[in-house]
């Protein structure tokens, strides 16, 4: 992390223990994603959720959904437990939670954190019981909550009433204020009514998702500003590729530059049979590119123009980027600190020789018209200078042997 700048100061909120990762308080922000296999397949999901944690995500939710795909939850733990991977799982329920959570005790036990959309626990008497059954529940095995508001599902009973309110002032606030009110109005009151209910103050967290940057923007500075309970973030239906990934980025960024949330979830709609990981790269690329966390060294590389004369350079930084985020796994447990190193790949001589000096291993492969060599920089000084038909495999052999000789290593 840089020293240029200074972090934001983080909204205070109350630390929440979800299975052995902490979320809130002074913990760093948490990566999260979900499994989209059917619950059912056990192997599937499984499988999926071992691929998620090994990219880097810190809590995974599935599907709780049906009275199949809570009596697979247990069977999935025990195989991940197996597996020696830790990571808690996140019930995901609507509509039907409060009966599969009282009918299969072993899941409701075997899950690290339940999520509640309150929008669509039941209506009218109904909705109050339900609730309390799954509050009950959660009480009962000393789990948290995740109260999560949706604008696609909000709690129409409670829009109504705001709504009416609003029409009886002598200068109703616009339609889409009443919207974010009672996004902020349905997490807040079902959060009192959890604690009403039994639940610790401390086993609490907040999301009110949206699907549109301003709004989502607006509606957590107005929940941060109301509340102590971690926040969720995360952009609801994002969309694909560039789209979600830039709308999520907007979003995000601005309100984590203000110190606002806990953990995040990127919910890209992967493209045919596109890998579901990388919603968990993105939110680790935007933790670390502001600065807040650190998963896995930074490759910087230039665009390329009409100075660049091949695109050797361009395969190299994929190639070099691929091949630290393969390494990370084995990495993370052997070699402390790794994550914060950086490596330049450059193009040409303008900023090549500049660029690889700041980064701790740089290398500067020639442009058009230059010499057909690739000096190469680890920590600011100038150790070789690389030529010939296997520079890739060279260069990629100095960073290994700089990580082995640098980080720390912890003995595992």
């Amino acid at each position: 992390m840089s020293d240029n700048y200074s972090t934001p100061l983080r909204h205070a909120t109350v630390p929440v223990s979800v299975g052995n990762i902490t979320v809130g308080g002074t913990a760093p922000v948490v990566v999260q994603s979900m499994t989209n296999t059917d619950t059912t397949d056990i192997a599937a999901t499984t499988r999926q959720v071992l691929e998620l944690a090994r990219a880097g995500s810190e809590l995974v939710r599935i599907t709780v959904n049906t009275a199949e795909a809570a009596a697979a939850v247990p069977r999935i733990r025990e195989a991940l437990d197996k597996a020696d991977c830790q990571i808690p799982l996140i019930g995901d329920f609507h509509f039907n939670g409060h009966k599969l959570l009282s009918d299969y005790p072993d899941c409701a036990a075997m899950l690290g954190k339940y999520r509640i959309n309150p929008g669509n626990v039941g209506k009218g008497k109904k909705r109050d019981e339900q609730f309390a059954r799954m509050i009950e529940i959660a009480c009962e095995h000393d789990k948290p909550v995740r109260i999560g508001v949706n604008w696609g599902s909000l709690d129409q009973t409670l829009l109504v009433r705001l709504m009416d309110e609003n029409a009886k002032l002598a200068e109703p606030k616009e339609p889409t204020e009443i919207m974010h009110a009672a996004m902020v109005a349905s997490a807040l009151e079902s959060a009192q009514q959890a604690e009403a209910f039994g639940l610790g103050h401390d086993k609490i967290i907040l999301s009110c998702k949206m699907s549109g940057v301003q709004d989502l923007v607006s509606v957590y500075q107005d929940l941060a500003e109301h509340c102590d309970y971690p926040l969720h973030l995360g952009l609801t239906e994002a969309g694909m590729g560039s789209k979600g990934i830039v709308a999520s980025t907007a979003a995000l960024s601005v309100l984590l530059q203000q110190g606002i949330g806990d953990t995040i979830r990127i919910s890209l709609t992967p493209e045919p049979g596109g890998d579901r990981c990388q919603e968990v790269v993105v939110a680790q690329e935007i933790l670390q590119s502001m600065g807040l966390r650190s998963f896995t060294p930074m490759v910087v590389s230039c665009p390329g123009c009409g100075r660049t004369s091949s695109t050797y350079f361009q395969q190299l930084a994929q190639d070099i980027q691929s091949y630290l985020r393969h390494k990370m796994p084995e990495w993370r447990k052997t070699h402390q600190g790794v994550e914060e190193m950086t490596v330049a790949v450059m193009g040409c001589v303008v900023n090549g020789p500049g660029e690889s000096k700041h980064a701790n291993i740089g290398i500067s492969l020639p442009g058009t018209g230059e010499k057909p060599v690739a000096p190469v920089y680890v920590d600011g000084e100038k150790t070789v200078t690389l030529k010939g038909d296997h520079i890739a495999a060279e260069f990629q052999q100095i960073v290994e042997d700089y990580v082995k000789r640098t980080y720390t290593t912890s003995g595992v």
